[in-house]
């Protein structure tokens, strides 16, 4: 699995990978489980998608419900706690949210049943891209010239009542910041292709560490490896919480460009994450 590539601004909180036999054995545990979960689960869907997509094409009136299913049975075997606030939006439509790390995906798909946007190269990664694929992943090229081509692909999906979800951020981050939105794909949706009153809603990951560990200690980037950062969640002894913060919609249509309808929903991202690190500055001077 290739890494992220936003390198950061100072060290990175290396993995420290399991402690002791206590954290092996929870790797083990949770790894089993997750393992078992998570390729069962695939199974199932691939199954039920042999029936399901000669007689329903594009639309998946079952499948999405097993991803979910997946993903928060996921957070269970981890230990983490999932809050949340403010409403999901029903489909179809789109999501916007900060991307932080891998976990970004349990966290999401447990909360609404969502198809992610994601970059062309996704898809021959080894494992992740087939993944991504049974799950109705939309792969894209992040290239201006190709943002009709986009919205046709879009206005096809959100036809079949689909909720897109994309990571305007281009990158996963530590998750102590929320790095300016590119605007490439935000045009798509302005286009004439997509309904007039179609709405897009931002949605914050806050990822809140366990007590002792670094702030950072769910943020996966730069070169990181997946691996190690996979043990070092599996072996945490206590684990930390994510809070998902689901703010209102906004109208595509209601923004002059491209530019004012990414600054917007990145007002709202941003929010939640900026409270979250002054409150722990706060509480550091306290």
């Amino acid at each position: 699995m290739s890494g992220p590539t936003w390198e950061g601004d100072g060290p990175g909180a290396v993995p420290t990978g399991p402690r002791g036999i206590a954290g092996w054995l929870r790797v083990l545990l949770r790894g089993s489980a997750l393992g078992l979960v998570t390729f069962g689960g695939l199974a199932v869907l691939l199954l039920v998608r042999l029936v399901e997509r000669p007689l329903c094409g594009l639309r998946r009136p079952v499948t999405p419900h097993i991803t979910q299913a997946v993903c928060r049975a996921a957070i269970v075997i981890l230990g983490l706690r999932r809050t949340q606030s403010g409403q999901p939006m029903p489909g179809p439509g789109a999501i916007v949210a900060n991307h932080a790390s891998w976990l970004d995906i349990f966290a999401l798909n447990a909360g609404q049943r969502v198809y992610f946007v994601s970059k062309s190269e996704v898809a021959a990664w080894p494992g992740i891209g087939w993944l991504a694929r049974a799950t109705g992943t939309l792969f894209i090229k992040r290239d201006r010239r190709e943002a009709r081509a986009q919205a046709d692909l879009f206005a096809e999906r959100l036809a079949a009542g689909h909720l897109l979800l994309f990571f305007p951020e281009g990158t996963s981050t530590d998750g102590r910041r929320v790095l300016p939105f590119k605007t490439t794909l935000f045009q798509a949706f302005l286009s004439d292709a997509i309904p007039g009153d179609m709405a897009i809603q931002p949605v914050t990951l806050s990822y809140h560490a366990p007590v002792g560990e670094d702030a950072r200690f769910y943020g996966w980037w730069g070169d990181m490896e997946f691996g190690a950062h996979l043990l070092q969640t599996l072996a945490a002894r206590r684990q930390g919480r994510i809070h998902v913060t689901y703010h209102p919609p906004v109208r595509a249509a209601d923004h002059a460009n491209r530019k004012d309808l990414a600054r917007s929903c990145e007002t709202a991202v941003r929010g939640p994450v900026t409270a979250l690190v002054n409150g722990a500055s706060n509480a550091d001077q306290g």
